[in-house]
């Protein structure tokens, strides 16, 4: 099989509204874009969630309710006709110097290794300078959107990196880049 290319997704602030400690998924609020985004995006790359939920290390969170709002989540998105396919969590705590924590590697590491992902050729989206950093050492570009915390750490961006509003023109971007490339 042919190594493909991928999009990973942060979660809070990119997909959905970031309110915390994300525990009833009665509590999911998708911004209106994403699914129209998710779906022009899916056309040429697989599509991964890489969230970092320290609210599980910290002890305000436990495994089983954050697996239980991405079931939820990825429902509401599978509705919408868009398929994630695999969702991947560093739960450590803020500070812990683990290799899975945005901007550390490992999980996308993980992802193109039982996916069979080509980290040169893929992208990541997310509102922190930590999510657009994860990966630039394999070739992975980053991504910001301003939903979410964006605004507020805009200039902690890296010079260079495409900005945009909304994970909606940041897929529009995306999808013009790739069909350039073809």
């Amino acid at each position: 099989m042919r190594p493909r290319a991928a999009v990973f997704l942060d979660r809070d602030g990119t997909l959905i509204e970031d309110v915390g400690a994300l525990r009833d998924p009665a509590d999911i609020r998708i911004f209106p874009d994403t699914l129209s985004a998710l779906r022009l995006l899916r056309s040429r790359f697989m599509l991964f969630v890489v969230t970092n939920q320290c609210w599980v290390g910290e002890g305000l969170l436990s495994h089983a309710e954050v697996d239980a709002v991405h079931r939820a989540l990825d429902g509401l998105l599978r509705a919408g006709g868009v398929r994630i396919a695999a969702w991947y969590v560093c739960p450590h705590a803020r500070g812990t110097h683990c290799a899975c924590r945005k901007p550390e590697p490992a999980l996308l590491h993980r992802a193109a290794r039982e996916h069979n992902i080509r980290l040169d050729a893929s992208l990541i989206i997310g509102d922190h300078p930590s999510d657009v950093l994860t990966g630039c050492a394999d070739g992975v570009r980053g991504v910001y959107v301003l939903t979410g915390h964006g605004e507020k750490h805009r200039e902690g961006v890296p010079a260079g990196t495409p900005v945009f509003r909304d994970l909606g023109e940041a897929a529009h971007w995306i999808d013009g880049i790739a069909r350039a490339e073809l």
